[in-house]
């Protein structure tokens, strides 16, 4: 799609090779999806090991959480206009050292400053990846299906994460949870010079919108403290409303400067898109719902039925397997019946599939029910996201890539960040157990039902 008054793109290097392409790009991905859930097995054990309070101990996930979807749309930014292959593999080497960095700590302030660096490799790595595997294929069924690996993975990662971070725990030392990234981000630095290639804007770049770049990075941050201290205190505590309203008061001034630089971060036009607004609508409540639920199931597993954390993680396996196949099986079907109808089933599957969890008892004889409706939930939640992926990036030229991939892995780590604490205020609200994660499920049921119906209501059909 042309644009005025952009300047073209050139490639540096030798052509691509696809498939090397995709392996490279996939592997880093996946490592960085493992990382968001491989240390929640391992916190109790962390905290003994370095002598870390409850606080102490919220500060390992919530650092890293404030980083990953506070800096992503700066970075996805910053990409576009200095190079993603550049950025990328910035990014990896700062993961690789932060994870070693993290893996060796003897005190909490080094652990707490290594997840902090691990956050921002993950805003770097995640939108530059995910925009040189968008731009290294042609929109249409190679880019479907290079996205549709790339969801099935990231799904994976995140359930893979929960049992490798159990396994490590048990069998070797909470240290493996860091330590396993150094030789994956170096394998991948290896080879990746040489096979992937560097997409960057001819002569100067243009001028970064460093006013949009700060509000929106604060506004994000802020909210995702205030959604953390949330869960943590509760919706009506101070530590809670005072960061969200300073959130929603920085992205109504980043707004408002968006309208004014000559070079916004943030083009009004590009949001003016229904498939870049509302397919991240549509991704929001898919990857909340999911994320969230996989909590809420913990506290199912653990604390009505007794399981141990190992054995917990492991039962998640089913899901796991449930996400891989709606991977794969996602670009052939939106091939076949389009991106909006692939995304509406996916909504409805995964909406049904949690529905039927309200029949959760309490006792193991359930897991007849629990097992099936996470396979299946999984495969529709895993439909939604890659026919998420596919609209909020496509229809869009190279230049803007990062910038479209950028929202849409903000919009990934938002939903991670906001869904947990929403669905422990309601878990926690009642006094029995299993009848607040009965409502908390209920709650996750419509959520997840709404976000279809908008999806149905404001994204058009493909001609």
């Amino acid at each position: 799609m042309p644009v005025t008054g952009t300047t073209p793109r050139t490639t540096a290097g030798a052509p691509p090779r696809p498939r090397l392409t995709l392996v490279v790009l996939l592997a880093a991905q996946f490592m960085l999806a493992v990382d968001f859930s491989i240390l929640n097995v391992a916190l109790p054990v962390i905290g003994e090991g370095l002598g870390l309070t409850l606080s102490g101990l919220q500060w390992i996930a919530t650092a890293f959480a404030l980083c990953a979807a506070g800096f992503t749309l700066l970075f996805g930014r910053i990409a576009d206009l200095f190079g993603r292959r550049r950025l990328f593999l910035g990014g990896l080497a700062v993961l690789a050292a932060a994870s070693l960095a993290g893996g060796l700590a003897s005190t909490p302030e080094v652990l707490i400053a290594a997840r902090v660096f691990q956050g921002l490799a993950t805003a770097a790595v995640t939108p530059a990846g995910l925009s040189l595997l968008t731009t290294s294929f042609p929109e249409g069924p190679l880019r479907r299906r290079a996205l549709g690996l790339n969801g099935a993975l990231m799904s994976a990662g995140f359930t893979t994460g929960a049992i490798l971070g159990g396994v490590l725990t048990e069998l070797l030392s909470w240290r493996w949870a860091f330590l396993v990234n150094v030789p994956v981000a170096l394998a991948v630095l290896l080879v990746a010079p040489a096979i992937l290639r560097e997409s960057r804007e001819t002569g100067r770049p243009s001028a970064l919108d460093v006013p949009g770049a700060v509000t929106v990075t604060l506004a994000l941050l802020s909210l995702t403290f205030g959604l953390t201290r949330a869960g943590d205190h509760g919706w009506g505590s101070a530590t809670a409303l005072v960061p969200l309203l300073a959130g929603g008061a920085l992205l109504l001034l980043f707004h408002a400067v968006e309208r004014r630089v000559a070079t916004p971060l943030v083009p009004p036009a590009v949001l003016a898109r229904r498939t870049v607004a509302w397919g991240n609508v549509a991704g929001l409540t898919a990857f909340l719902t999911e994320t969230s639920l996989v909590f809420l199931l913990t506290l199912y597993l653990q604390d009505v039925l007794g399981f141990s954390p190992l054995a917990a993680g492991l039962t998640f396996g089913v899901l796991g397997l449930g996400t891989v196949l709606g991977g794969a099986a996602a670009p052939r079907i939106a091939g076949r019946v389009g991106t909006r109808a692939t995304l509406l089933t996916g909504g409805l599957v995964q909406t049904a599939a949690t529905v039927a969890l309200l029949g959760l008892g309490d006792d193991r004889a359930w897991l007849w029910l629990l097992l099936p409706a996470t396979f299946v939930g999984g495969v529709g939640n895993m439909l939604a996201i890659v026919a998420f992926m596919i609209t909020a990036t496509s229809g869009l030229p190279d230049h803007e890539q990062g910038l479209a991939t950028g929202l849409a892995t903000m919009t990934q780590q938002i939903g991670i960040t906001m869904g947990t604490p929403v669905m422990a205020a309601l878990a926690t609200g009642a006094p029995l157990v299993l009848d607040g994660i009965r409502t908390a499920i209920t709650a996750n049921a419509a959520l997840a039902l709404l976000g279809t119906a908008m999806s149905a209501l404001f994204l058009r059909p493909e001609r």
